[in-house]
């Protein structure tokens, strides 16, 4: 790997010392959150075209089908009175005037099944098929609409959302009731404004009856708002058969020391260290926590000790995967991070996909170690 010539002379990179997520303190303007609400960089160039379909499940394919003519049938031009047709094209004459008003027809999409299937991807297709400005389209998760909230305040969000064409709520979160009104409400002010929406939402796993359920569960919540919303079901190989990816076995300390010192743009820290710094640092700033980092480094990886902590390791584990940095640990195995408690509890759908989404970073952090 080619280096820049270190401060002592000698050229080599494990001269220089290591990044420190706790030394960073990031203050993010609201109008960066709003920027930022587009598919993240993984997804920054899938289509619909790119989406395979598994041939043994057609609704994956009926998904894409109906999903393009939702895309197409949003218009960009105008968030509250530009509306082309009915979102999904039923019952409507050819060559009807345009109106003011919001159509009849569903002007949202849920898109649910469990985890694997896709859902992401066809979200982040749908945004980037939309006929709109990237300025007039939102993508975002459950979690990062809440924030935005926080920082404009519910009147200043409802003003700058309603401007858009499209919002695309990527894991969609049931288990805070407090955040689900919050966000419903919202929504209730985007539908009057015209904005066309679109939710995911991952199925419990271990949740008889599986996604059918998370669709009812989603519907109920926003309540009024489930005339405005169709129900895509997107099956696919079941979680509870697949079971989570095995994690990768841990590193010493002194292998990830070392990759730190000698990978560009690394970071190291405690792990310890690094909870405790998350509690000081809001969770709307965990992605410019990240800002120019290759790759994460963790020393004495060791179970979360609370809820919260566990929650803000959470939202860091979708920062880092969204922005693929892969994480290299010493210490316990990422499967180990959650009590069983926390794992049969109500935040359960969370610390799966944590589980899930640090295995694969860790995996894509092998390299940094040099093959013995």
């Amino acid at each position: 790997m080619p280096t820049s010539t270190a401060a002592s002379g000698t050229g080599s990179l494990a001269d220089a010392a290591p990044l420190s997520l706790c030394a960073r303190e990031p203050h993010v303007p609201a109008d960066r959150l709003v920027a930022e609400m587009v598919p993240p960089p993984r997804f920054d160039s899938v289509r619909f075209a790119t989406y395979i379909p598994d041939p043994n499940q057609p609704s994956q394919t009926e998904a894409v089908r109906v999903l393009e003519g939702f895309a197409a049938g949003i218009d960009g031009a105008s968030a509250g009175g530009g509306v082309k047709r009915s979102l999904f094209g039923f019952g409507r004459a050819k060559g009807r005037a345009k109106t003011a008003k919001a159509p009849a027809g569903p002007r949202g999409v849920y898109l649910d099944g469990g985890y694997g299937v896709g859902k992401t991807h066809l979200l982040a297709s749908l945004w980037h098929a939309t006929p709109a400005e990237p300025s007039r389209k939102a993508f975002g998760t459950f979690v990062e609409l809440t924030n935005l909230v926080g920082a404009l305040g519910f009147q200043k969000t409802v003003q700058t959302l309603s401007g858009h064409s499209l919002l695309c709520i990527d894991e969609f979160e049931l288990d805070d009731p407090g955040d689900t009104v919050l966000v419903s409400t919202l929504l209730g002010k985007l539908v009057e404004a015209g904005v066309a929406l679109a939710a995911t939402s991952n199925t419990l796993p271990g949740k008889l009856g599986e996604g059918r359920f998370a669709a009812a569960d989603f519907l109920r919540e926003i309540q009024g708002l489930s005339a405005h919303f169709r129900t895509l079901r997107i099956d696919g190989e079941d979680y509870r058969h697949r079971g989570l990816p095995e994690a990768p076995a841990p590193f010493s300390d002194e292998q990830v020391t070392r990759a730190a010192h000698a990978a560009e743009g690394a970071s190291l820290d405690a792990f310890p260290d690094l909870l405790d710094h998350l509690a000081r640092v809001h969770p709307s700033r965990y992605g410019a926590l990240t800002d120019g980092l290759r790759a994460v480094c963790l020393t004495g990886v060791r179970p979360v000790p609370d809820q919260s902590t566990a929650l803000r390791l959470v939202v860091l584990a979708d920062r880092l995967y969204d922005r693929e940095v892969p994480v290299l640990a010493s210490g316990l195995p990422f499967d180990q991070l959650f009590s069983e408690e926390m794992l049969n509890g109500g935040y359960r759908k969370k610390y799966f996909r944590a589980i899930s989404r640090l295995t694969a970073l860790a995996r894509d952090a092998k390299g940094l170690v040099p093959a013995k």
